[in-house]
């Protein structure tokens, strides 16, 4: 991106359009605070691969606020760690391999599921990318983490880096998918489906039996909850996506190709659709269906999905370094562009 756009360029007439707004209320965590030091001591001491104004940069984005706010009602720090990492490392990873290949972005993905699941139980001998993965089970071993749970979160952190090799086939040739690829895309690019099995952590939704989870109408939940949350973090990105070769897995853009029309059209197109799969979640509230004496509990777990589409996007609206002119951290991998 270049740098020396003034903020009239930047924002192309955009910050005057309709944002999108939930009926959700938004929380924090209480111990958000602590959280941040545990996030700058990453950046320090894992991080290392980014150039020191890279690392810098992370920090003010305070992307582990997003685990602060998307569930907030952990009991405390030691049950947020383990969402704050692969929330704060898929973040970065992604920055940092942003224009990697398909491959090498695979090859990432088996190393740090291996991990994960303990499959591979040494600890990578270097800070970096893999060494949090392997800190992530470690945490996540010291709190009361169900089996049947953590198996669905690593499940959906290796999907959301399957979807990053995917979008890397996109990036590295400039080009925008159709509207059928993107939306199928994006469900795992998003990075929302760990979120939603992490929140059954929260209060007693750890009871939930595995059947609730797969049943349709919560397949459903995660899906809209991964695309609502997918197209208002692409209405936030955008001035940032308009300027940045290869950003092309932007809804807007797509939208904009898609049907010929121009970007502010598109935009709003976008948010159209944003506010279509919000009335479905919400529709969805008034007919579910008997879950076999869980009904009350499955109400509250959804209506906390609620909750935290609307912390994620409180985290987009009070962010001011990531998405604004110059804030964004360019990609640093290099290997003969492999």
């Amino acid at each position: 991106m270049k740098t020396s756009l003034t903020d009239e360029e930047f924002y192309a007439g955009l910050l005057q359009l309709p944002k999108p707004t939930y009926p959700f209320t938004n929380f924090i965590h209480p111990d958000f605070e602590k959280l941040r030091q545990e996030y700058y001591n990453w950046i320090d001491t894992e991080y290392i691969i980014h150039s020191k104004e890279a690392r810098e940069k992370h920090k003010k984005h305070h992307l582990c606020d997003i685990a602060a706010r998307g569930c907030p009602f952990l009991h405390a720090i030691d049950e947020l760690l383990p969402l704050a990492n692969y929330t704060a490392n898929g973040a970065m990873m992604d920055d940092y391999f942003d224009k990697c290949s398909h491959e090498k972005m695979h090859s990432v993905m088996n190393s740090a599921y291996a991990l994960l699941t303990g499959d591979d139980p040494n600890e990578p001998k270097e800070n970096g990318i893999l060494h949090l993965f392997w800190v992530l089970r470690q945490d996540a071993l010291k709190v009361e983490f169900p089996k049947h749970l953590y198996k669905r979160f690593i499940s959906s952190v290796r999907d959301t880096i399957k979807g990053f090799a995917e979008e890397k086939i996109y990036y590295r040739t400039n080009s925008i998918p159709p509207l059928a690829v993107y939306l199928l895309n994006r469900e795992g690019t998003s990075g929302v489906l760990p979120y939603c099995d992490y929140a059954a952590m929260q209060k007693d939704y750890r009871q939930l039996p595995d059947e609730i989870f797969d049943h349709l109408y919560i397949k459903r939940y995660r899906t809209l909850c991964c695309l609502i949350i997918a197209i208002h973090n692409d209405i936030i990105s955008l001035p940032k996506e308009l300027h940045r070769e290869g950003d092309t897995l932007n809804l807007v853009k797509v939208l904009k190709q898609e049907y010929g029309i121009s970007i502010h059209e598109a935009y709003m197109k976008a948010l159209e659709l944003h506010n279509d799969y919000l009335n479905e979640f919400l529709l969805l509230q008034n007919h579910l269906p008997p879950f076999d004496g869980w009904d009350n509990m499955v109400l509250a777990y959804i209506q906390d999905l609620g909750v935290m589409i609307s912390g994620i996007y409180a985290w987009h609206t009070h962010d001011t370094s990531r998405y604004v002119n110059g804030g964004y951290v360019e990609g640093e991998y290099t290997n003969g562009g492999g």
